[in-house]
Formats: C-alpha cells, sequence, structure tokens
C-alpha cells in the first residue's frame, strides 16, 4: 500500500477531532505514529483538532507527536461555530492531504486498522470517492457491556428515513459511523453541519453528486467506546433529523417551505414533578470549503 501510494504521489492525512479526549487521545496518537508513519510511512501527518477542551487532551496529544490546533485558531475571521462538524470542516483547510483520514478520539480498542482499512480502497479504487467503516459495536453503558446494542441512533432514526427515501443508502452498513476517509477533491466541494448531522449530510451530498459508485465500505471489526445516555442520543438525533430535512429539500424529496423548529424538548425527574429540559439546537451548517477565498488562496484554485 505504502509503495502504491508513493508511485501516485497521494498524500494522506489523518485527523482525529476532540472534545475532551484525554483517556484515549494519547493511547491513539502513538499507535497510529508508530504503526502508520515510522513503520510504515502511509500517512504524512496526524493532527488533532479540538473544539475546546477543558482536560489534557491538547497536552496529551502533542507530547506524542501530533500537530494539535484549535477549531477557533483556524480561519479565525468567520463566525465562530463549536461541533464536531465544524473541526472536520476546519480540517479541510488546515491539513495537506490529498485524501483526509478521520477517526474518532475516543476508540478504545483502537488498531492501525482503523485508518489503512479505509485508505486501501481509495489508493487501490481510482472510482472510489468516499470509503465508510463499518463494524460490531457493543453497548456498554454503567460499567456493563453488552455484545451488541450500539448504533442505537442509526437503527431508530437513520436507517428508517434512509429506507423511506435513499432506499440505496441502507447498503451503508454504518452510516454515522466516525471512521471514514475521503478525497479533498469531495471534501472541499460539499457543505458541513457543523454538529451530528454531519455524516448523513455527506452520505446524501456524495450520494446526489457521484452516485454509489462513489462509496466503499471496510470491516473494521469492532469498535469499543463509551456509549452515550439515551438523552444524549435525543438531542444527537434532533440534529441529524434538521439535517435530513433540509436536505430533503434541497433535493425536491420533501415538498414543504416550513421552517422547523429548533427547540428540542426533554422531561426529567426531579422528585415528584416531571421538569420540562429544552435544548436550543440549530443544525447550521458551513459552506463548500473550496468557496472560501483563503482556502482559494492556499490551493491555488484560481490559478
Amino acid at each position: 500500500m505504502v509503495e502504491e501510494k508513493e508511485r501516485q504521489g497521494l498524500t494522506i492525512s489523518l485527523c482525529l477531532p476532540t472534545l475532551n479526549e484525554e483517556t484515549t487521545i494519547g493511547k491513539e496518537v502513538v499507535l497510529f505514529r508508530s504503526e502508520l508513519m515510522s513503520r510504515y510511512p502511509l500517512l504524512d501527518e496526524i493532527a488533532v483538532i479540538d473544539s475546546g477542551s477543558t482536560d489534557k487532551t491538547l497536552e496529551i496529544a502533542e507530547s506524542f507527536g501530533a500537530d494539535t490546533y484549535l477549531a477557533a485558531d483556524i480561519l479565525p475571521h468567520l463566525e465562530k461555530k463549536k461541533g464536531k462538524g465544524e473541526n472536520l470542516w476546519k480540517s479541510i483547510y488546515q491539513l495537506k492531504g490529498d485524501i483526509i483520514v478521520y477517526v474518532d478520539a475516543d476508540i478504545k480498542n483502537i488498531h492501525p486498522r482503523f485508518a489503512y482499512g479505509l485508505i486501501g480502497p481509495l489508493i487501490y479504487r481510482p472510482e472510489v470517492k468516499y470509503v465508510k467503516g463499518f463494524y460490531d459495536r457493543p453497548l456498554t453503558l454503567s460499567n456493563v457491556t453488552r455484545p451488541s446494542g450500539g448504533g442505537r441512533v442509526t437503527e431508530i432514526l437513520t436507517r428508517p428515513l434512509f429506507s423511506l427515501f435513499f432506499p440505496e443508502l441502507t447498503a451503508i452498513i454504518q452510516p454515522l459511523s466516525g471512521e471514514y476517509a475521503v478525497r479533498r477533491g469531495v471534501l472541499e466541494e460539499i457543505a458541513f453541519p457543523i454538529g451530528y448531522g454531519v455524516e448523513t449530510s455527506h452520505l446524501l451530498d456524495v450520494y446526489g453528486k457521484y452516485g454509489m459508485e462513489a462509496f466503499a465500505q471496510c470491516d473494521l471489526d469492532q469498535r469499543i467506546h463509551d456509549n452515550k445516555t439515551t438523552r444524549d442520543l435525543g438531542k444527537m438525533s434532533f440534529g441529524i433529523l434538521q439535517t435530513f430535512l433540509t436536505r430533503g429539500k434541497e433535493m425536491g424529496i420533501l415538498d414543504t417551505h416550513k421552517d422547523y423548529e429548533t427547540v428540542f424538548r426533554q422531561f426529567q425527574a426531579v422528585k415528584n414533578e416531571y421538569d420540562v429540559v429544552e435544548h436550543h439546537i440549530v443544525e447550521d451548517e458551513r459552506p463548500p470549503m473550496n468557496t472560501i477565498p483563503e482556502y482559494r488562496q492556499k490551493y491555488n484554485l484560481d490559478g
């Protein structure tokens, strides 16, 4: 794989988006640097793009050799936004690779395959533009692990929506996987929701532009991490649903001019009463990176 990468003159960047991941980030950086930079020079850079961690995520990552950046410091003249999608969007500007690999920073059973498994199809198959990882996802809550049951938002929200409106996309086994590799030319021409809707928007936009033949999938075996609570998954689902509805309107799948609500309401029990908790969630979007003047200048897109 390294030989073929060098023959094609490709550069490959690994992006680890973070927010308070001090317990896992060090192991990820050490493993990827030792196996995929020192032992096999497959990666050209490893970068952490951080949302503003209050723990030691950045110090640990830097001490083990990763390049570290605060998302707010990249293109600082733009209005500041926070979210995973914001980190991923900013990485397109900051990182230099022809291929960018995204791997979440909270994986407890990290292994080099989480990167090289995603890179392989892009090196050997020129028609492939976007590679998604899939895996078994044990459900870990309250120190109890079940062999399956993770990926709850996928099964109760994303897969039903795809089945109704984009049945071809149900072939993607883990549509919300945070592990994927993409050619720069694809990333720079699609918009990025700033929050949890980013993976959903990617699939819909790449499918709309290139069709199913642009996708590949790689079996990464198993992914172990701390699962989110049901309440947190509700907020995540609300953002994803906003993204889906926005894309559906743009693609002519949903015919409506109504503006959707941005307040998500939940209930919490306090003694003998139920209190309403309101979350203001706006799945705002960044435009395609190739429309940003600084990016066009940096990568000489105007000749």
